[in-house]
């Protein structure tokens, strides 16, 4: 410890120490608001950690920060224009600029609360994430309930947040602090979507209902194709590929060249029309409101025409969705890259994968006995095109699997035949 006290940089800290921010200090909402604006945020809001309705982001928070205490959750605008243009590419720059941005916006705050004394950080607005917990949560913080919770706005049923002011065409942050906040701020008292189903009518994969219902797997293996797992799939179709000739007959020169642009200059999304032609937001609503007729004919119809591939499971919901409305878009078969990895990933991943419309008509229990690594009792319940799954054996089965736990992941994942 003498020779540590005697060190030329533990010297100089006892001869000018510096009075850190007492830790049960409050910070003024107002300022600090002032400063996340200034710092590049378009609004910001302040949520403690542990609000109830965040309840199950709070391990993770701590996993990753222990010292966490407040969200500062902010949003980041995006130009519309380039959002509702059919060129995807100006749209997926759009993407990129504003992305970098929140994350930049993150930092600035993370390194001016740092200079004040106050440990903070800010996870990334997309990546990168934890892949090492893929197929599962990868994420650190989850942005959209934060920015709920914050005040930001609401989702629409478009599973998208809408701003009040801003609309969907906004990025989402989320910077984690030590400090308390002294006044938190709340969800605001009406959902700004206007249930007006653009979003319905623009989508080429059928994955938003009428009825608000969402199919998860028809928007991930289309819109999400050159991310994660879209890129799995694509490396064993690589893999799998006997010669040059052969890879070209399952894949085209076009989506190779793609998929190269992706990984060059960072993953694109292949649709993201939900988002486009929404008109919600007092900063964007005018001209639907105007003249519905020629804002669906100049932003929604150009969207809904254009010819394109859309990448869909053999069989789902998606593929009938596209060949009965949208003929003049061609489809492109996909495998299923959500493999679980666990049986609780399983029980979970249903919800992901179940197909509404290929399960019209049908009625049945399914009991499930798991042995071996991951002893499991578990049903599913499709009725009048819902899914549910309860833990135990609930109700008598028309169907009973039992299997050894690991071996049945296996045979999901294609590695045994059963």
């Amino acid at each position: 410890m003498t020779l540590l006290a005697n060190h030329p940089t533990v010297r100089s800290f006892e001869a000018n120490p510096t009075a850190p921010l007492p830790r049960e200090a409050s910070l003024d909402a107002a300022e600090l608001r002032r400063l996340c604006l200034e710092l590049g945020a378009d609004d910001v809001g302040f949520v403690e950690l542990d609000r109830a309705e965040l309840a199950d982001q709070r391990n993770h928070v701590l996993a990753a920060f222990p010292r966490a205490r407040t969200y500062i959750s902010y949003v980041v605008r995006m130009n519309r224009a380039s959002l509702r243009t059919p060129a995807r590419s100006v749209a997926n720059l759009e993407f990129h600029d504003a992305g970098e941005e929140v994350d930049q916006v993150g930092h600035r705050i993370a390194a001016e609360l740092e200079r004040r004394g106050i440990e903070a950080i800010n996870p990334a607005m997309g990546f990168p994430m934890e892949m090492e917990g893929w197929p599962g949560r990868l994420w650190v913080v989850s942005h959209k309930p934060v920015a709920v919770a914050a005040g930001l706005g609401k989702m629409g049923i478009h599973r998208n947040v809408i701003h009040p002011r801003f609309g969907n065409f906004i990025l989402l942050g989320t910077v984690i602090t030590e400090a308390r906040i002294a006044e938190h701020s709340q969800p605001i008292d009406f959902n700004p979507c206007l249930e007006c189903k653009l979003c319905v009518a623009a989508c080429p994969t059928g994955a938003i209902s009428p009825q608000g219902d969402f199919n998860f797997s028809a928007c991930y293996k289309h819109n999400y194709r050159e991310f994660r797992g879209g890129f799995t799939d694509w490396v064993e179709t690589v893999a799998d590929s006997r010669t040059a000739r052969h890879y070209r007959k399952t894949v085209s020169d076009a989506e190779t060249v793609s998929l190269w642009q992706s990984l060059g200059f960072g993953p694109n999304y292949k649709a993201a029309y939900c988002l486009a032609v929404c008109p919600a937001g007092e900063e964007v609503i005018g001209p639907f409101l105007r003249e519905k007729a020629s804002f669906v004919q100049e932003v929604v119809k150009p969207l809904q025409e254009k010819e394109e591939t859309i990448y869909v499971v053999p069989g789902s919901d998606a593929e009938e969705y596209v060949v009965r409305r949208f003929p003049w878009k061609s489809v492109q078969h996909v495998g299923n890259s959500l493999r679980p990895q666990s049986i609780e990933g399983f029980l979970t991943g249903v919800h992901l994968t179940f197909q509404p419309g290929q399960a019209l008509g049908l009625d049945a229990t399914y009991h499930f006995t798991f042995r071996g690594e991951e002893p499991r009792e578990a049903t599913v319940v499709i009725r009048d095109r819902r899914l549910e799954v309860h833990d135990g054996h609930v109700g008598a089965h028309d169907f009973h699997l039992r299997a050894d736990s690991r071996t049945w992941l296996r045979f999901l994942a294609g590695d045994v035949k059963l």
